[in-house]
């Protein structure tokens, strides 16, 4: 995610350089001198559904479970609102000074570097990292669970729904993670888009059958027990229990929703004429609604098959056991998408460690020398390696293991992640970025009331971000790490 500059590099024509001294376009390049982008509304559209609709939807049963009827699809809506009117303000803010003809801004740190600077760069570069680091640890978590679920399946269907079924998902970490080691050395992964869009496909496929099970489950007559205000107090939980599932509940929806990471990228996609701000404004819309109805569907379905004892994870959980062979094809999905989007996640982490070590020690043999590698009857290198990229990427992805390992937890690990992400990337800087871009007078009622929007979001983050550590402490105590 590092910032690109057209000026230091040599490989541009000398129709570029002239359309870039006349300060236009020409018919092959931008006026940045990159070549002409392509994107358009469908194609940005996708990209946003893409991003949205992943692992966050399969606890969005348990999540309606918890609110019930009424506040369920309340909060859905809410986050959906807010999430659509807080990207439009990012949109405005590609191009800076204005949204219309201003210099581009090619990622999320480098739109807040353009509007605010200051320590506020800082300050959501560690927000988006924290969040790219604390996805690849969830991706890690949720990968495992659906490999064990393939295998409990099989377990179920030879030995019966009442056999314990007991695996440990230690093993399955371990595979994910050798797969990602192999996967981190990739040089130019960014280039493998077929990755991506298998990862696409395979999200859309496991969502669609949860969606489809739990209709099944329905018109077969199951008469699960929900109420217009949740689980139940004095039933299904404790007093205490009920308020923090519904704190956590919230970051479950909050994980669901997040895209603001990639938007900034997924709009310097866009074609320039019309402008990229209007597009991105409509694709946002395109997605964020057909999203949402999407979640409506997943998460009020789920909550209407399974009602107050829906399993956190809707697919792993095991409220359908049959038809097996279905299931295990859902949650192979699950993991093959992951596989793919755990690299989508790290690789701007990867950039960002390496650029910042080859400009601390250009110097360094270990850091910035590349190794060719010889194989027999080859008389090309086959290939190169970086002993530094090789050592760095290999520690990152056994050190998330290792955390995955220590805290299994999948609905506790999204809490916490969508609640520490939605505030600062979702909300803060794209209203102050509107502000200081727009120049929206202090106390004037427009500063005011996108102020109190702020700080009503700040108190929903900071809730459910209690929820998700009461109940990640909660599933500690009673956890033995390492073990089945």
């Amino acid at each position: 995610m590092g910032t690109h500059d057209f000026n230091k590099s040599s490989i541009y024509s000398e129709e570029t350089k002239e359309s870039l001294e006349n300060g236009g376009a020409s018919k092959t390049f931008d006026d940045d001198g990159r070549l002409k982008r392509t994107g358009t509304l469908v194609t940005a559209s996708a990209h946003i559904i893409t991003a949205v609709i992943g692992s966050g939807v399969l606890s969005l049963a348990w999540a309606i479970a918890q609110l019930g009827w009424v506040a369920g699809p309340a909060v859905l809506a809410a986050f959906s609102f807010i999430t659509y009117f807080t990207s439009t303000l990012l949109a405005d803010s590609y191009r800076s000074p204005g949204p219309l003809h201003g210099t581009r801004n090619y990622t999320y740190m480098d739109v807040v570097r353009s509007h605010l600077g200051g320590y506020k760069v800082q300050l959501c570069g560690i927000a988006q990292y924290g969040n790219l680091v604390g996805v690849t640890i969830g991706y890690t978590i949720t990968a495992s669970i659906s490999m064990v679920a393939v295998k409990r399946s099989n377990c179920f269907h030879i030995h019966g729904h009442e056999d314990k079924c007991s695996i440990s998902n230690i093993p399955f970490m371990i595979i994910f993670a050798a797969i990602q080691i192999i996967l981190s050395q990739i040089p130019n992964f960014h280039k493998l888009s077929w990755l991506s869009i298998v990862a696409a496909v395979m999200s859309f496929a496991y969502s669609s059958i949860g969606l489809g099970l739990s209709i099944a489950k329905v018109a077969g007559g199951g008469h699960a027990r929900t109420s217009l205000t949740g689980t139940t107090v004095g039933v299904d939980v404790s007093g205490s229990d009920k308020v923090w599932r519904s704190f956590q509940s919230i970051g479950d929806i909050a994980f669901a929703y997040a895209y603001s990471t990639v938007l900034i990228e997924i709009q310097d996609t866009l074609k320039s004429n019309p402008s990229e701000s209007k597009v991105m404004k409509k694709a946002s819309l395109v997605g964020v609604s057909t999203t949402t109805v999407f979640y409506v569907l997943c998460g009020c379905v789920g909550y209407a098959a399974f009602g107050n004892d829906a399993p956190g994870n809707f697919l792993t959980g095991f409220g359908f056991y049959e038809p097996f062979w279905l299931i295990d094809f859902a949650n192979i999905c699950i993991a093959v998408h992951l596989v793919g989007a755990y690299q989508v996640f790290a690789q701007p982490i990867f950039g960002f460690v390496e650029k910042r070590c080859t400009e601390k020690w250009p110097g360094s043999r270990f850091i910035t020398g590349e190794h060719s590698i010889n194989l027999p009857l080859i008389d090309k290198p086959a290939f190169t390696i970086n002993f530094f990229r090789l050592a760095w990427r290999t520690a990152y992805v056994i050190l998330t293991s290792l955390i995955a390992m220590i805290f299994p937890f999948f609905n506790g690990f999204l809490g916490l992640i969508g609640a520490a992400s939605f505030y600062p990337l979702t909300v803060y800087f794209p209203i102050e970025m509107h502000i200081a871009q727009a120049k929206i007078r202090k106390y004037s009622f427009t500063w005011t009331w996108l102020k109190i929007l702020s700080w009503a979001c700040l108190v929903v983050s900071l809730i459910a971000a209690a929820g998700s550590i009461q109940g990640l402490a909660y599933d500690v105590k009673k956890y033995k790490p390492f073990k089945t």
